[in-house]
């Protein structure tokens, strides 16, 4: 059996995304509330309650709001940093001891029948991570909230079938829009999002080793949207000789609708 994704939601408002390989279902990150996330689901007739784990990327409220409910309605193991844990556990409300799972970014573990294997990103969180998650011959690829792609990130995403993108903002709209000074230059800085431009110049690299599909994801309501974001990663990716959807299809996710299923 392939492996099977869903974008539940992905945006500043909040962001949860679903994987599963034959048996195994997890969740990466849970920042809507529970009911909202099994209501987008049942879409998909995907049943939560043989859920294998939530992996939470950071401990940012778009992030973590459905985190406690889900774990205690359905008995589910959380899996977080150290620093994450410690940050955000308050907010969560009580969860079991068993189901309070630590990994450390670059080791490896399981759940079931995926591996994933957490990457650090630069983000203003206490120990902000993405994720590469590989069934030993497929592999996706979510790389959000993150101010630059790193060396380290790129080796970690590279590869992927399909890699989940930040396409968070057009830096015009950014600097000409209403947020206050110093949120602009936090969104902007190598802590904050990744921009359109950015994202396209990522995208590029990824098509010419092997990626088949990106999925632009937690666009900005305000500094971004959809079509600007695809035109302009689209673009750049044009300008370095790829040519989306027909080197690499092209996507951009919506911020509070369940997408379709991405089959790899």
């Amino acid at each position: 059996m392939s492996i099977r994704y869903i974008s539940v939601a992905s945006g500043s408002s909040g962001n949860c995304h679903y994987i599963e390989k034959s048996k195994t279902k997890i969740l990466v990150d849970a920042g809507l509330s529970g009911k909202k996330i099994e209501e987008h689901l049942r879409q998909h007739h995907v049943d939560l309650s043989t859920l294998g784990g939530i992996m939470v990327t950071h401990e940012h409220s778009d992030h973590i709001k459905g985190v406690g409910i889900i774990s205690r309605r359905y008995d589910v193991p959380v899996f977080a940093t150290m620093k994450t844990w410690e940050s955000m556990e308050n907010c969560l409300g009580k969860i079991k001891p068993e189901n309070k799972r630590v990994f450390t970014p670059y080791e490896s573990f399981s759940i079931g029948d995926i591996e994933i294997n957490p990457f650090s990103t630069s983000h203003d969180a206490v120990d902000s991570c993405g994720f590469a998650i590989s069934d030993g011959k497929n592999k996706l690829s979510i790389a959000t909230d993150l101010g630059c792609v790193t060396d380290k990130v790129m080796e970690y995403i590279s590869h992927s079938e399909l890699v989940i993108l930040e396409s968070n903002h057009d830096e015009q709209m950014l600097k000409m829009g209403s947020y206050p000074y110093y949120l602009k230059q936090r969104v902007l800085s190598e802590f904050g999002h990744l921009s359109n431009a950015d994202a396209g110049d990522v995208a590029a690299k990824l098509a010419k080793l092997g990626t088949k599909a990106v999925l632009l994801a937690h666009l900005s309501q305000e500094n971004n949207m959809p079509v600007l974001a695809y035109q302009t990663v689209a673009s750049i990716m044009e300008e370095q000789g790829v040519y989306a959807n027909k080197d690499m299809d092209l996507m951009v996710l919506e911020r509070s609708r369940v997408s379709d299923i991405f089959i790899i």
